[in-house]
Order: C-alpha cells, then structure tokens, then sequence
C-alpha cells in the first residue's frame, strides 16, 4: 500500500511539473495581445483606440518584445515557475499617442506573476491579482 502512495504521489507531483513547464512553452511560441488592463479610470478603448499592445517572449535573448500600442519596446524578463518579472523596458521610440502607451509600461513593471488560463488567455499578476490579459494572436 505504501509503494501505491508513493507512486500515486510521484505521478502527481510529474504532472503538475510538466503543467507548468507546458505553460511556458505556450508563452514562447505565442504573441500576445492585451484585452484587459486593472487600474486606469480611462476605458480600455479610450487607451488604446488605434492598436492594442503586443508582446512576444524570446527564449533565446530572454527579452519580452512588442508594441505598447504606439512605440515597439523590449525588455529583459526573467521567469521561475510562475514567477516572472520584467526590467527596464527600452528602447522605445519616441512617438507620443496618449496614456495607454505608459499605463502599460508601468504596469508591466510592477507585474510579479503569470498564468495561463483554462480559455488559453495569459494573465500578468500582481500576486494572484490579474493586471493585464492578453490572448494568443493566431
């Protein structure tokens, strides 16, 4: 009976390890595009009327690529579980198109988490609280 716990316990602990290595795979060979933004007053569609910001993860360089939806940006990340964090995003170029362009950068700067949900939508985290969610471009 032992030997039947320990197996069950061996099999769960594998699955819930190759979970979490399936879901960064998934955020690599992905681009993302945000939906949802926490925080500003200004309505999601009132920040980013034009184009919603994208982001790309690179395995190789280990940089977070994009377009905050006006300037193109990169920016080291590094990720541990489901732990993330992001540095200094930069270099941008320098085009002005309203607030979105800096709630987004600020708020990528404070996130401290990740998921991916059960709909396949990737979630950055404060926490367990979901600042931003992006969907996976086809």
């Amino acid at each position: 009976m032992f030997l039947l716990h320990c197996f069950v316990l061996a099999i769960i602990s594998y699955s819930c390890s190759s979970t979490k290595k399936l879901a960064s795979e998934d955020l690599y060979n992905a681009t993302w595009e945000l939906e949802y933004i926490s925080g500003p007053r200004i309505a999601f569609n009132g920040l980013f009327p034009d184009k919603k910001p994208q982001i790309a993860f690179n395995k190789e360089t280990q940089k977070a690529e994009g377009n905050n939806s006006c300037n193109g940006y990169s920016a080291d990340f590094t990720l541990n579980g489901d732990a993330i964090s992001f540095g200094e995003p930069g270099p941008t170029t320098m085009m002005y198109c309203g607030e979105g362009e800096k709630v987004f950068l600020s708020t990528m700067k404070k996130i401290n988490k990740y998921s991916i949900d059960t709909d396949g939508k990737l979630n950055l985290m404060i926490d367990n609280v979901s600042m931003m969610r992006f969907k996976k471009l086809p």
